[in-house]
């Protein structure tokens, strides 16, 4: 998408359906997916595997596709808010890439998980599976959350609270992140405060949508500067 070549309006609209489409896909990769019983042995886990062949690629494919969209929208975010050629914005870039690559590399275990042979790739890929979560906590969230943040508080195409609350969630991200670093299996009531981010993108795109026609009515026809860094 180039605003250049479209009317701000109907760019702010495609951008944020992107981030819809992202949140939804996503939410219906983890309901596809479901993981493996705790404490399986082998041939519990390769049974779980034939069980549920169809569900864990697909969900796989879903939880590849979704983050790309999530992403478009965070770039077009940066781009609406005149940020691309500031620090925040280009660390917001990074910070998307990282995101990208940690959530790559753990659907590639997703699918080598599948494969009955060798005897222990099913339980090597778990384990790498359950290493790469921590990562996302780490630096894959924080990375993005932290200068997205700074660009939104220091620019008006969102109200400036979105902008806090990316910030927020960066800072708790990291937090677990640090606070769980000596847990190798991090808990399920970790892994679950993820999906609080679902729903930040879904509110932030949403409000894109709704304060396109405002913006374009209130002259901000043109990209608004960012004031910070």
């Amino acid at each position: 998408m180039n605003q250049h070549s479209m009317p701000r309006r109907l760019f702010s609209i495609l951008s944020g359906l992107s981030g819809i489409t992202g949140v939804i896909l996503l939410g219906v990769s983890f309901a596809t997916a479901v993981g493996p019983p705790p404490d399986a042995t082998r041939a519990e886990l390769v049974k779980f595997g034939q069980q549920h062949y169809t569900d864990v690629l697909w969900g796989a494919w879903l939880q590849a596709v979704g983050p790309v969209f999530i992403v478009l929208f965070a770039f077009a975010l940066v781009h609406l808010a005149g940020a691309t050629l500031r620090l925040a914005g280009w660390m917001t870039l990074f910070g998307a890439t990282v995101l990208m690559t940690v959530s790559l590399i753990e659907i590639t275990y997703y699918i080598s998980a599948l494969f009955p042979d060798p005897e222990l790739m099913t339980s090597i890929s778990l384990r790498v599976i359950y290493a790469v979560q921590h990562l996302y906590f780490i630096v894959a969230a924080p990375a993005l959350f932290l200068p997205l943040g700074v660009v939104l508080v220091n620019s008006r195409i969102l109200p400036r609270l979105f902008g806090y609350l990316a910030l927020l969630l960066g800072a708790a991200f990291a937090a677990m992140g640090v606070a769980f670093l000596l847990t190798l299996m991090l808990p399920a009531k970790v892994t679950a405060f993820a999906g609080v981010q679902a729903l930040w993108w879904l509110a932030a795109a949403i409000t894109l949508i709704l304060r396109s026609g405002e913006q374009s009515h209130n002259g901000l026809g043109h990209l608004i500067p960012d004031r910070g860094v």
